[in-house]
């Protein structure tokens, strides 16, 4: 059956198996990172969603907002550095307005991500070209605004696959941020292990939608 919306506790199960499967992916981000960055993204990002997990787990919530403030906290404490002031600031920026929100539906992601890529905008200072995240999580958020009507597992899906393109094209990019700012011309070839994550993350929360 196709969902129109999820409800808080499914809403909450869907980011504790994106956590899960945020730890499954440490060794492929970690790889990811080698090549252009210190090695230590698939490390964070399991670290984080390792925090996630507990969080979510023992928490009870009544809004969406609190459900993405839980996330956001979790990730930037326990990651600490970039990644983690990055990718909290994501949720927190989403929680921002979702405040009293019940029911997750395509509406809700698409202010979740164009609330969490303006946080993230202003908090990292990046534009896309830089070779980041935000080349993933802008054309997700762009695409999810032509989405509103759909199922919510067909919204997810065309977000994750604009999201994949933007990753893809990152290997076209020169990183002008970051650790792989010092290679210049090496880091072409390569895809930013940043919208990496932001692909894997959309990626596993349709999965999440289409098998409820």
């Amino acid at each position: 059956m196709k969902k129109m919306e999820l409800s808080l506790q499914e809403t909450k199960e869907m980011f504790m198996y994106v956590a899960e499967q945020m730890i499954a992916s440490k060794e492929l981000l970690t790889e990811a990172d080698m090549v252009i960055g210190d090695g230590d993204h698939g490390i964070g990002m399991a670290k984080g969603f390792t925090a996630v997990r507990e969080k979510l787990n023992g928490d009870e919530f009544t809004s969406l907002d609190e459900i993405c403030k839980t996330v956001g906290f979790a990730l930037m404490m326990s990651i600490g550095g970039a990644s983690g002031a990055i990718f909290g600031t994501l949720y927190q920026g989403a929680a921002k307005s979702l405040t009293g929100q019940t029911t997750f539906t395509a509406t809700a992601l698409s202010t979740m991500l164009e609330s969490g890529l303006d946080a993230v905008k202003v908090r990292g200072k990046s534009k896309p070209g830089d070779k980041t995240m935000v080349d993933a999580l802008e054309p997700a958020a762009t695409a999810s605004k032509a989405c509103l009507s759909l199922h919510l597992g067909e919204a997810l899906s065309v977000a994750t696959e604009a999201a994949r393109l933007g990753m893809e094209k990152t290997k076209e990019m020169v990183a002008t941020m970051g650790r792989a700012k010092s290679l210049g011309e090496r880091s072409l070839g390569h895809p930013d292990p940043g919208a990496i994550s932001t692909h894997l993350i959309l990626n596993f929360m349709t999965e999440y939608v289409k098998g409820v």
